[in-house]
């Protein structure tokens, strides 16, 4: 059911329909984006359109291998369109396999959660407290050092030190450290990011950027980690990086404001010109 909305409202929403149309087309399997898109939709009161992107939503899961919240989707379908056959058919289907497949679900659907970027949680430690979070070197380190892009010496030396940003300056993300070094360029830095976290790639310059949410946040932490909140459909809030396992940033983020933060990738470049226009510095 649609909501009444502003015509500034309504704007948005179909400026975001119009973006994550581009970026679910050419990442198909990014469900975190297609929710984003469903729910504008919703929003809206594009019931068709809403369900169309459910049914990609659950063909993501399918091909995630995560049968069980594919199941959840169709019957969310079903709820709203009972006479929809396609969608019955291949719910039975998918609880076909699901009932013969020789494993358990329930891990594998764990080992996916793990693999979830945007809600990285402290490891535990023997006391039951905390330790230190993550700032996305370690899996940073995985992806580049040990996926023989870089060596380690190389990985050392463009690892950034957050914590010395001081006054208005931005932190230079690790990508683009690698670029400016000749080790590797930033458009194959943000491929590898793209496919190893599956996360979708935002052209930054061509979203209409919510300043008001973007300066409810910190200035200080945005530019300690180059990142930037853009936008927030329902109970995600949308933030720009280049680093998409830095549980440290989430954290922070997540102080300032509870919610659930969902990354997207950005150039570098990019990114920091709008945190400056952001916060005009």
């Amino acid at each position: 059911m649609a909501v009444a909305l502003s015509p500034s409202e309504e704007a948005q929403l179909q400026q975001t329909i119009e973006m994550f149309e581009v970026i679910t087309q050419s990442q198909p399997q990014d469900y975190q984006s297609l929710e984003i898109l469903k729910e504008a939709y919703l929003k809206l009161g594009r019931e068709p359109d809403a369900v169309n992107t459910s049914k990609r939503i659950a063909e993501a899961y399918v091909h995630l291998g995560q049968l069980s919240s594919a199941i959840l989707e169709y019957e969310t379908i079903l709820q709203r369109c009972p006479d929809d056959q396609d969608v019955a058919k291949a719910l039975a289907q998918i609880e076909s396999t699901a009932n013969t497949l020789a494993v358990d679900q329930s891990t594998a659907d764990a080992e996916v959660e793990d693999r979830n970027v945007d809600q990285p949680a402290a490891r535990k430690t023997a006391s039951g407290g905390t330790t230190h979070l993550d700032d996305g070197s370690t899996q940073m380190r995985k992806l580049f050092v040990e996926g023989k892009h870089i060596s380690q010496s190389e990985f050392e030396l463009c690892w950034p030190a957050p914590d010395s940003v001081t006054g208005k300056n931005i932190m230079a993300p690790f990508i683009q450290e690698l670029q400016e070094k000749n080790m590797m360029n930033v458009e194959k830095s943000l491929k590898l990011l793209a496919d190893k976290a599956r996360l979708g790639y935002l052209p930054l310059e061509l979203y209409d950027i919510n300043i008001e949410l973007a300066r409810s946040y910190s200035a200080a932490v945005c530019r300690r980690w180059c990142i930037l909140p853009f936008d927030r459909v329902g109970k995600a809030v949308l933030v720009a990086t280049t680093n998409p396992f830095n549980a440290r940033a989430v954290k922070e983020l997540q102080d300032l404001q509870p919610g659930r933060i969902q990354w997207y990738l950005a150039a570098p470049a990019e990114l920091s010109r709008q945190i400056k226009k952001v916060f005009r510095s």
